[in-house]
């Protein structure tokens, strides 16, 4: 069957649609100037730019626009809650790397909503004269405040799951704290036998790091709730009308239960876009965050037989296709990587945000690209590491009982009782005689057993400091 058609014009002329498609013309012309094909918007941006065009379109309805022609108003609100919901993703066809700063996903939004409003309507596809994209579906608006308003929405979507999935992962710490608070083993510093610490202590210190990282998101909010919508162009309200301007942002508000507010100054908030760059590194710290907690899983399960082996990581997958029984760290290896995409997406969002001129940023398609990417990868990392990994380490009280008799940290632990310089030649002495501190110790009868024994017991170990 021969494809229909049916024909748009611009500024730049015509062009035949697929009679059937719910885009238009200025999607048609950015298929074909942008075709990397690379990064397709994520949904959540697509999502919220649905919300953003509904609070729009209710606020032009509660000013008695479209002279009260209620079955188009519905319809387009219809269209624009579909978008919200996720049932017109497929039909957002442009890719993020784009330029224009976003004009080109805007109007592919515009031209599908107005599609989408023409057949709720019973219209054919393409009759701009009965819903416009532009005159009726983007009314008081510009790409250039309508597209960061998006771009905060979904950010703020994203790190509320992320923040969620963060609790998990530092209530899993949490519990391997209370699990293994009795296994007394090596603390190290830079690799190498340092004093004792408890394998509870350990994840414990990781619980919080990771409670640090959950408080910072969670504050990325409020950085994150000033918007510009309203501000049209350039900041200055443009050919909106004044009521709309000081209503838009509450409607958006109520729509999404996020306080959201108007910028007190729309130009410097039309401007600028270092609040994203602030945001992508709090992001990047938590990046940074789990990437050494992941590093140090993987040191201290390593082995099994030939390494540290002092925890042992829950088996996901077979290590190897000429390796027979070899297991690799899957979870922290991909969280790792994650993080590192994370740190190298924040460079290219602080260059993006540098890279501004005058009233705009051109390239928030970019920043939009990178910062919604970080969010999904934390998101994804923090839940595949809390599900996949925390939630099934097992210790290895065996390893960390013979570590911790056969180290010279040990002694360390008897040093407010004996001195340093007794210590050090125990130490010594250890070392020279291949025999474990604790019995050096006994066969000196420098300490009663069950002294020495209290001295490295959990409690002693944990205590801050210590008391006469």
């Amino acid at each position: 069957m021969k494809q229909q058609f049916r024909t748009e014009s611009d500024l730049l002329g015509s062009i035949d649609i697929p009679v059937d498609v719910l885009w238009g013309i200025h999607t048609a012309r950015a298929i074909e100037n942008f075709p990397f094909n690379t990064r397709s918007v994520p949904p959540n941006m697509i999502h919220a730019y649905g919300m953003v065009k509904l609070a729009c379109l209710t606020t032009c309805d509660g000013l008695g626009l479209w002279d009260n022609n209620k079955p188009k108003i519905e319809a387009m609100l219809q269209a624009s809650r579909e978008m919200a919901d996720g049932l017109l993703d497929k039909h957002i066809k442009v890719d993020l790397m784009q330029g224009g700063a976003g004009t080109s996903l805007n109007m592919n939004i515009n031209e599908v909503l107005a599609n989408r409003t023409l057949q709720i309507l019973d219209k054919p596809l393409g009759s701009y004269d009965i819903v416009s994209p532009t005159d009726d579906i983007n009314r008081y608006q510009s790409t250039n405040d309508t597209f960061p308003t998006a771009l905060k929405l979904a950010a703020i979507t994203g790190i509320k799951q992320l923040e969620q999935n963060l609790i998990a992962l530092q209530e899993a710490f949490q519990q391997k704290e209370k699990q293994f608070a009795h296994i007394v083993k090596v603390g190290r510093t830079q690799f190498q036998d340092a004093v004792l610490t408890t394998l509870g202590r350990e994840m414990g210190a990781y619980a919080e790091a990771i409670n640090r990282d959950r408080w910072r998101v969670y504050k990325c909010i409020e950085r994150l709730r000033t918007v510009n919508l309203g501000g049209t162009a350039i900041g200055t309200g443009l050919a909106a009308d004044r009521q709309y301007i000081f209503r838009v942002v509450d409607t958006l508000r109520d729509l999404t239960g996020i306080g959201f507010a108007r910028a007190e100054n729309l130009l410097e908030a039309t401007q600028n876009a270092d609040v994203f760059v602030e945001v992508s590194g709090i992001l990047t710290a938590n990046a940074a965050t789990l990437t050494k907690i992941c590093n140090d899983l993987r040191f201290l399960s390593s082995g099994p037989d030939a390494g540290i082996g002092e925890i042992k990581l829950p088996i996901r997958q077979a290590g190897s296709s000429i390796m027979p029984g070899k297991v690799n760290p899957v979870i922290p290896e991909s969280v790792i990587q994650s993080g590192m995409q994370v740190i190298s997406n924040h460079t290219i969002i602080a260059n993006v945000c540098a890279a501004g001129h005058l009233e705009l940023n051109a390239f928030l398609p970019l920043m939009t690209a990178n910062l919604l990417d970080s969010i999904d990868l934390l998101r994804t990392a923090c839940d595949i590491l809390h599900r996949h990994c925390v939630e099934g380490i097992e210790a290895n009280e065996a390893k960390c009982r013979k570590y911790v008799e056969n180290s010279t940290a040990t002694v360390t632990a008897l040093v407010a009782e004996l001195g340093y310089e007794q210590c050090s030649q125990l130490a010594k002495l250890a070392k020279e005689q291949n025999k474990p501190i604790r019995q050096i110790v006994l066969d000196q009868k420098l300490l009663t057993t069950e002294r020495f024994d209290e001295l490295i017991s959990p409690e002693a170990v944990c205590r801050i400091g210590f008391k006469k």
